[in-house]
């Protein structure tokens, strides 16, 4: 480990390095105020949650929760800027619990020698286990960091709950359109750190197509932006002019927000499901290019519309389950990008056909009443006599063969056991195939009932 007297805090009071004046436009645009800072009004308003948080007398550790390019790095900095405190920043991508001892090591140093706290601000958070958050607990109970994390990842599912309970939570939000634009428009306008003085004129459709393209990401919009200028030669008159195609051709290809392992990726899959579930074919059709665009596992989409037939559709269109298996299989059979048209025809029929929930519920209530009531014998008229001694034990006694009478139906007959007889699990919507099968179920339960001879009333009740 380096001699703490040797290491050098970053301060943001510094005049700003030439190295990076000369970085990346990204970097070189970073709001220096918060008067500077677009987007996330909610919190960072004048009278908003977070600037309130900075008056008080302790600044409360913070996680700052949402997608690339929002403001996460920049908010840690105003924050060290706008309380005075040393800013130190790491990864957890790189880091580990000794690098974190050192940064507390060195936060210490720095309040014995100037008396000023320190922001330590966690990138990717959520890529620390259980035991190296747990590492910070101490330092951030006795006020020596001040903790602020960043995540991708809902915080509820990849930061421990002792360190959720001793930190804000504050949820950003990706920039709009709108935040983009003015983005880029002060990038376009900057002489000092941005591109004034490069002489670009860039028409409105040029910066729609960054800001399009750029999926409210901030990094990413000006990364675009630079490479589009870059790459655009000076006209005749010393003017580099950005087009749409231009930026287009610079972009290549635009960068889907998706992570398969991560909540947009179960955000997506939700509103994919949901779309199917209330019967928009073009909603669906969307989510599902989201998913297959972004490089989803096409089987992993199969597989969800299988589970859909059955789960939304059921036996309403029986044909549903058919379609998605076959979806599947052509996947398997031809690959991508043919069978996507595959998926495409699957999600568009399941989101079309009628709906059902009724084999779902049906199911649901099996469950539990094998739950919660006891498990009853199989009935002797169903059980099969196999031996004598079954036979002469009333194993089979009373069944009788339904293909031998009319209608193929057997009404004086009762299939579930004496304590569940009157139990109802499948109950058919009228949606589709299962009206048909709701008159089937109706006509013999019409037979059966004449079939049953009515109970007797009881003496008492006869008096």
């Amino acid at each position: 480990m380096q001699h703490l007297h040797s290491w050098t805090p970053m301060s943001l009071f510094d005049p700003r390095p030439t190295a990076v004046r000369q970085g990346p436009l990204a970097d070189r645009m970073r709001p220096r105020s918060f008067a500077d800072f677009v987007g996330q009004e909610t919190f960072v308003g004048a009278n908003a949650p977070l600037r309130a948080a900075l008056k008080s007398p302790r600044v409360p550790s913070m996680i700052f929760w949402g997608p690339p390019g929002c403001g996460k790095t920049t908010l840690a900095r105003l924050i060290a800027t706008e309380t005075g405190l040393e800013f130190t920043q790491f990864s957890a991508v790189t880091s580990g619990v000794k690098e974190i001892r050192e940064v507390i090591d060195r936060a210490k140093f720095t309040r014995a020698q100037s008396g000023r706290g320190t922001i330590l601000f966690v990138d990717e958070i959520h890529r620390f286990n259980k035991a190296q958050q747990d590492a910070f607990l101490p330092h951030v109970e006795d006020g020596t960091v001040v903790l602020v994390g960043a995540t991708t990842e809902n915080p509820s599912f990849e930061v421990n709950s002792a360190l959720l309970s001793r930190t804000r939570v504050f949820r950003l939000e990706r920039l709009t359109e709108e935040d983009v634009w003015a983005l880029l428009r002060r990038a376009l306008s900057d002489s000092e750190n941005g591109l004034g003085g490069q002489h670009v004129d860039a028409p409105p459709r040029a910066i729609e197509a960054i800001a399009n393209l750029s999926e409210g990401d901030a990094r990413v919009a000006l990364n675009l932006l630079e490479l589009a200028v870059t790459t655009s030669l000076p006209g005749a008159d010393g003017v580099r002019h950005l087009t749409e195609e231009g930026v287009r051709a610079s972009a290549q290809k635009k960068a889907l927000i998706y992570d398969k392992s991560g909540e947009e990726h179960f955000n997506i899959v939700s509103a994919f499901i949901k779309s199917m579930r209330g019967s928009d074919p073009q909603a669906a059709l969307y989510w599902m290019g989201r998913m297959i665009e972004a490089g989803e596992d096409p089987l992993y989409v199969a597989r969800r519309m299988v589970r859909f037939a059955c789960e939304d559709v059921g036996l309403a269109d029986p044909a549903a389950l058919r379609v998605a298996l076959a979806a599947k299989d052509a996947v398997e059979f031809i690959g991508l990008p043919e069978g996507t048209l595959a998926l495409a025809q699957s999600a568009v029929y399941l989101a079309t056909a009628p709906k059902s929930n009724a084999l779902y519920t049906a199911y649901g209530k099996v469950v539990e009443d094998l739950q919660k009531s006891e498990n009853e014998p199989v009935p002797l008229h169903l059980r099969n006599a196999v031996t004598p001694l079954m036979s002469a034990s009333g194993y089979g006694k009373g069944y009788q063969y339904a293909h031998d009478l009319p209608g193929h139906f057997a009404p004086g007959l009762t299939y579930l056991p004496d304590g569940l007889a009157d139990r109802k699990f499948y109950q058919p919507s009228d949606h589709g195939f299962e009206r048909e099968i709701a008159q089937r179920i109706s006509g013999w339960e019409t037979l059966r009932a004449k079939a049953t001879p009515k109970k007797k009333p009881s003496k008492a009740k006869r008096d």
